[in-house]
């Protein structure tokens, strides 16, 4: 059976209750992605959790406002019809949510430019995995820098298909997600973004083929500047081959351009 919107309702009681208490939700104001039929919802509620849940599919909002009237009325829970992507979120302190894998990436970074406590995801285990690879390895990428960037990440369980309805062709994985300051100073974190994405295009190139390449994504001047005083250590390398140290200095070293405009 083919998942409408990308939805795998979770269906094994166990698993509900493992996630629901990785962390303490008792008195706290929880965002749940994509509550689907509520079975995540009513374990948190039952944790004394303030539940903001957000739903995109609006048959679903529906029967959640029926399922849960009596919460709903008491202010316990606030179920908004949106795409958690781009819909205004709701104020929260903790997430703890089953994230549709075609959105996952988006609603990952869109959740630390947010900011928060602690959350606890599941994803797609290859997804998490990558996720999870230390940067400065062959597994690394875009979304590896980014997230250990910002955050500590922490790998909790798998859960196979069989956990869910209709069943995945896929492992899932849930992780706990902790923000921390950037162990290197970044002076602007949009360019640091920019700058990673432009390396990750093209990961088999060394970062000075990236950044001639990164056309559209980086300004010229700041691409030349970069250029001219990166030593050929690091211009040599391939992406995959940095440390966060690397990315941080690159950012920093390019925005030197700003102060510079003539060179």
């Amino acid at each position: 059976m083919k998942a409408p919107r990308d939805q795998h309702f979770l269906v094994d009681k166990n698993a509900v209750e493992r996630i629901a208490g990785l962390i303490d939700v008792k008195d706290r104001t929880v965002l749940e992605i994509g509550p689907g039929r509520g079975v995540l919802t009513r374990a948190l509620l039952d944790r004394h959790a303030h539940v903001r849940a957000v739903e995109l599919d609006y048959e679903l909002f529906s029967d959640l406002l029926e399922d849960f009237e009596d919460v709903i009325l008491a202010h316990r829970l606030e179920i908004i019809q949106g795409d958690a992507t781009k819909c205004e979120l709701p104020q929260f302190d903790i997430v703890v949510s089953n994230l549709p894998y075609s959105a996952s990436s988006k609603i990952t970074f869109r959740l630390l430019d947010t900011g928060f406590e602690t959350a606890v995801l599941m994803y797609q285990s290859e997804f998490a995995m990558r996720m999870l690879a230390p940067v400065g390895t062959p597994d690394c990428g875009r979304l590896s820098v980014m997230v250990q960037t910002y955050a500590c990440v922490e790998r909790c369980f798998e859960l196979s298909p069989n956990s869910f309805s209709p069943k995945p062709q896929v492992r899932s994985m849930v992780v706990k997600i902790t923000p921390r300051y950037p162990i290197f100073s970044i002076d602007d974190r949009k360019v640091y973004a920019d700058v990673v994405r432009a390396l990750f295009s093209h990961r088999r190139k060394t970062v000075r083929n990236c950044l001639k390449g990164s056309s559209g994504m980086l300004e010229p001047g700041f691409v030349k500047y970069v250029l001219e005083q990166l030593p050929d250590e690091v211009l040599s390398s391939r992406p995959e081959e940095l440390y966060l140290e690397d990315f941080a200095t690159i950012t920093n070293v390019g925005i030197g351009y700003r102060d510079n405009p003539e060179r």
